[in-house]
């Protein structure tokens, strides 16, 4: 089930488990991003999206990452092909104080491989950030 292999990388990223984010995707994925450079691809792309990521939270005084995915705009699934749209809303700090993302969107390729669905691409668009506390 695509949407099930979605949810299993988000939560993944919500332990901050490089090891289970990156056995979610398949070999030639490909990311983009609103962080610098923009844009992954290859066989070890997830794994350095996320040391980037990290790398920027660190500059930037920001960590503990949260997503919360809502009811899926779109699952498509064609033979061993599949598309999903899910909005999204995201908390991390910045320097202590709590942040919200609403209103981002993320938009998953996915390849069902040998019985297994394999993220190939994915997208996040982000939201209106929104301090909380």
């Amino acid at each position: 089930m695509p949407m099930g292999a979605v949810h299993t990388y988000i939560d993944a990223f919500n332990r901050g488990d490089e090891k289970a984010m990156a056995e979610a995707f398949a070999r030639s994925v490909a990311i983009l991003d609103g962080l610098p450079p923009h844009k992954w691809q290859g066989p070890n792309a997830g794994e350095q999206w996320y040391k980037d990521l990290v790398l920027a939270g660190k500059h930037e005084g920001a960590g503990n990452y949260f997503v919360i995915l809502g009811c899926p705009w779109q699952v498509s699934t064609t033979g061993d092909s599949a598309y999903v749209v899910v909005p999204a809303t995201m908390t991390f700090t910045v320097n202590g104080t709590k942040v919200k993302q609403t209103g981002a969107v993320i938009t998953v390729a996915l390849h069902n491989h040998s019985g297994r669905w394999l993220i190939t691409a994915w997208e996040w668009a982000k939201g209106q950030f929104v301090e909380v506390g």
